[in-house]
């Protein structure tokens, strides 16, 4: 199967891609970005100033960006890219078939179809489909993309009661097989390993992966987002305490994530040259997110200690 895209593939699969969206149930439009979520507190980090609001306004922009085709390409080894421009979508390509890693919303099922196709190969090849966490802009779109390919659908088990109210029209969300932290998923010679990072979600899940890319071997880290709540209970707290040791124990050549703009992906892919370094692997990527998320986390914690402190 061949990874170039031909302008009469191009063509048709737009045309097929706007016949599908326009014959899909109109989805409801999503909730204004960053409703309810504070726009402090501030904590300065490479050079720039971040607060809970401006993060999850980077991670998601606006409705279009949501739902806009990022052009598909390559990344490294055996992965692509297939999301918009702020949902990030992953495939993985093995002799035995093909794995998706998020499905993102349902309207955006067309979208990731027509790039798996530019890339040149088929949807329906896609064997199992992976998601990162149980909120809608990363797998509502599953029950459609099961409907399409039968995949078996593998999620972790600690978000699978937030996953059950996922149910886009009103049909339940997929579930085949329960996985839980440190198993393993396997297809083709390519092996993920899931490791619960909760806090986000309670099943919120990053996968590693090792790829073999120009005779040279590298470590692949798909982080789970490890943006806080605006209110941080004790049991989050706790998730997250053990998700920030954990994910920094990683071996990590390249850091790739949920939301584009988690690992600067259009800045990176600004850099690609013909024969040119690959930008994507990028030591500082592996530990800047989560140097933001953590110091963002105990920045809430001590806002909240301090609103909780009695009056002197």
């Amino acid at each position: 199967m061949t990874n170039r895209t031909h302008c009469s593939i191009a063509l048709s699969l737009a045309f097929t891609a706007a016949l599908a969206a326009a014959q899909m149930p109109a989805a409801p439009a999503p909730a204004a970005q960053g409703k309810g979520m504070p726009d402090h507190p501030s904590v300065e980090l490479y050079g720039q100033s971040y607060t809970p609001l401006s993060i999850v306004t980077r991670n998601m922009g606006t409705a279009a960006d949501q739902a806009e085709q990022f052009g598909p390409f390559h990344i490294i080894g055996n992965i692509y890219y297939v999301g918009t421009k702020t949902l990030s979508s992953f495939l993985i390509v093995t002799p035995a078939g093909n794995i998706l890693l998020d499905s993102t919303y349902e309207r955006n099922v067309p979208v990731i179809q027509k790039s798996v196709t530019q890339l040149g190969y088929k949807f329906s090849d896609i064997k199992i489909l992976l998601g990162n966490h149980a909120h809608g802009d990363h797998m509502e779109g599953d029950a459609a993309v099961k409907e399409l390919t039968g995949a078996t659908v593998e999620v972790m088990a600690e978000d699978v009661p937030m996953l059950q109210k996922i149910q886009p029209e009103g049909r339940p969300h997929p579930i085949d097989k329960v996985i839980h932290d440190g198993d393993t998923v396997t297809l083709g010679g390519t092996t993920l390993v899931a490791h619960l990072t909760g806090g986000h979600t309670p099943g919120c899940t990053t996968y590693t992966d090792t790829v073999q890319d120009g005779g040279k071997t590298y470590h692949v880290v798909f982080g789970c987002s490890l943006r806080s709540p605006a209110v941080i209970t004790p049991e989050v707290k706790a998730e997250f305490d053990h998700s920030f040791a954990v994910v920094r124990t990683f071996p990590c050549d390249i850091m790739l994530g949920d939301h584009p703009g988690e690992w600067g992906m259009i800045e990176k892919f600004g850099k690609l040259t013909p024969g040119g370094p690959n930008p994507f692997v990028d030591a500082e990527t592996c530990h800047k997110e989560i140097d933001i998320e953590e110091a963002m986390f105990h920045a809430i914690l001590a806002e909240q200690a301090k609103a909780a402190a009695p009056a002197p």
